[in-house]
């Protein structure tokens, strides 16, 4: 690499992010205090500094023939002070949290909890019918989105001197998409992955322009559950997970983006210092909001692991906004991947729930036929081998089978 962090301009500033204050409050945001709240914030550890007076230590020097004092060393001490704020961004991960804990004791109500369950699949259903009116649309927005980026680049420049490294960062996500998930889902599947990924074609080309793995989930959930066929009880499940914690793109740029940092220092990584680049990037990509360039404020992780400035962070802003909308692509294929390798492993499974609770393998969500007024009768009338009287008799009370 000819290229030193000199010759390449700088921009924005660089993100405060400590390791341990970014995975706890990944455990935080698990559950959060506020669910409308966290549909549109999720919390996040501050450090604000106290401003105080530096503690200065001096020594004196007495030679025979000149007394001199000097100042050998300064010691400055910062004092901070934790402080929790809450900044913008979806917390999908504290809303899985809950749905999981309330779905599990509506299933556990039986035919109370009921009502919730068509309820929430109303609301889903409605949401769907907005997305596809949405969708006619989309390409105008998208149109635009693009446009406004394309404007707002002032130096050109910066594409050349970055060149070799955006070649990089693309030729390793075309891999990773191409070669390795392809080769996973094939394996363990026994499908086409080329037919499965043409099926999320169009939530590969929404997370291509709009750069948010959680905004692209109710695409990403059509795509796969009617292009697809995976079974709804999966993708209601894996795929707001992976949007949140499966971020392999992330994790790959991350990792490229950190080598690259360290050429342009002439800092030379062996072995060792490689591994904990790749250990560190994937576990704070996991830590990644799904939103636009998040991937930016993990990435001062990574380099602090290996002793790498954080402030380099700014060399590789300039073009972060490009190559976040492939490596958001890249997330979202791989949670679409996920959710069929998922179906295939649960395949006995969802079998046996099938067969035990009778639910349509087809639509697993859809309503109870109506039943006729026989039929109804019938049903309210006979209750596990006993006659039960029915609420129009003046008697209220229940006679049980002698037989």
């Amino acid at each position: 690499m000819s290229q030193n962090a000199a010759d390449i301009d700088r921009t924005g500033s660089t993100p405060e992010v400590n390791t341990v204050d970014a995975l706890l409050d990944l455990i935080r945001n698990m559950f959060p205090e506020n669910l409308v709240q966290a549909c549109f914030q999720q919390y996040k550890t501050m450090r604000e500094e106290l401003k105080s007076e530096p503690v200065v230590n001096s020594t004196t020097m007495s030679p025979v023939t000149v007394v001199m004092t000097t100042a050998l060393q300064e010691n400055i001490t910062k004092n901070y002070k934790i402080v929790g704020l809450y900044s913008d961004g979806i917390n999908v991960l504290g809303l899985i949290v809950f749905c999981l804990v309330f779905g599990i004791v509506i299933g556990q109500m039986g035919e109370k909890g009921r009502v919730l369950v068509d309820f929430f699949d109303a609301i889903n259903e409605a949401t769907m019918k907005i997305v596809q009116i949405i969708m006619c649309y989309m390409p105008i927005g998208i149109f635009f989105l693009i446009a406004a980026k394309i404007i707002e680049v002032e130096d050109w420049d910066i594409f050349r001197k970055l060149g070799m490294y955006m070649v990089t960062v693309l030729t390793g996500l075309a891999i990773h998409a191409i070669v390795c998930l392809p080769l996973l889902y094939f394996i363990i599947v026994r499908k086409n992955p080329l037919t499965f990924a043409m099926g999320m074609a169009q939530a590969l080309l929404t997370a291509l322009m709009i750069s948010s793995s959680s905004a692209t989930l109710p695409v990403t959930f059509r795509c796969a559950e009617e292009n697809n066929r995976v079974d709804k009880r999966i993708t209601r499940f894996v795929l707001p997970v992976g949007a949140t914690i499966n971020m392999d793109g992330t994790a790959l740029y991350e990792a490229v983006a950190a080598i690259f940092i360290a050429q342009l220092n002439n800092y030379a990584l062996d072995i060792g210092q490689i591994v904990t680049i790749s250990i560190t990037a994937t576990a704070a990509s996991i830590g990644a909001a799904g939103v636009p360039q998040a991937g930016l404020v993990t990435m001062v992780i990574v380099l602090s692991a290996v002793g790498l400035p954080a402030n380099d962070v700014t060399l590789i802003i300039a073009v972060d906004w490009l190559l976040d909308r492939f490596r958001t692509m890249i997330n979202v294929l791989g949670d679409a991947y996920g959710a069929g390798i998922v179906e295939k492993l649960s395949k006995k499974e969802l079998e046996r729930m099938d067969l035990s609770s009778g639910v349509d393998v087809v639509n697993p969500f859809a309503l109870e036929p109506a039943l006729t007024d026989e039929e109804e009768h019938e049903k309210r009338s006979y209750i596990n081998g006993g006659f039960m009287v029915d609420k129009a008799d003046s008697v209220s009370f229940t006679e049980t089978s002698q037989f």
